[in-house]
């Protein structure tokens, strides 16, 4: 099979691009902007919140490894997809949740997980991702990309990201490159 991309928006691109460089499957994970009115846009103007961009990962995977569905739910798992235009202390539009399909078999499957995950009372506020289809992504400047791995000991990586990672190893270990 050809390899396939997805995009998700889950708060900073460091913690999501982190979190799915671990899946067996994916090939490759690009941090950047998606989503807004801005063409080009740069880190420090998507900061300040006023491009409409989110920062987002395109990724490249094997869906003969793993399924677009595994990826949603690791996507899920890996954030809190009630808290609008906010992850953690990271605030503003560009931290959206969000699922940017490339095709409506996607757009199907991320729309079907957000109304089972509301269905299921798993959390206490209503499920804020947005589900659409993915516009034009903009990678994001190279000194963003494989950031955790760069930076393992910084503070943000420590208490933010490092977390994710092993509730991901928890709970999925399976899922989990070699």
């Amino acid at each position: 099979m050809d390899p396939v991309k997805a995009t998700f928006a889950g708060g900073c691109f460091w913690c999501t691009e982190a979190v799915f460089r671990q899946l067996d499957g994916v090939i490759d994970v690009v941090p950047g902007y998606i989503d807004g009115h801005l063409e080009d846009p740069d880190y420090e103007r998507v900061c300040h919140g006023n491009t409409g961009h989110a920062e987002a990962i395109e990724l490249t995977y094997q869906p003969d490894q793993i399924s677009y569905q595994t990826l949603l739910e690791v996507f899920f798992l890996t954030h809190d997809p009630t808290t609008l235009n906010r992850q953690g202390h990271d605030i503003g539009t560009q931290y959206r949740s969000a699922v940017f399909a490339h095709d409506l078999a996607q757009l199907q499957l991320a729309s079907d997980m957000v109304a089972t995950l509301e269905a299921s009372g798993r959390y206490e506020a209503p499920v804020v991702t947005e589900v659409k289809m993915a516009p034009r992504f903009y990678p994001a400047e190279h000194f963003h990309h494989d950031y955790f791995s760069r930076n393992q000991t910084a503070g943000y990586c420590q208490v933010v990201i490092a977390p994710k990672l092993y509730k991901l190893q928890e709970q999925h270990p399976e899922l989990l490159k070699a």
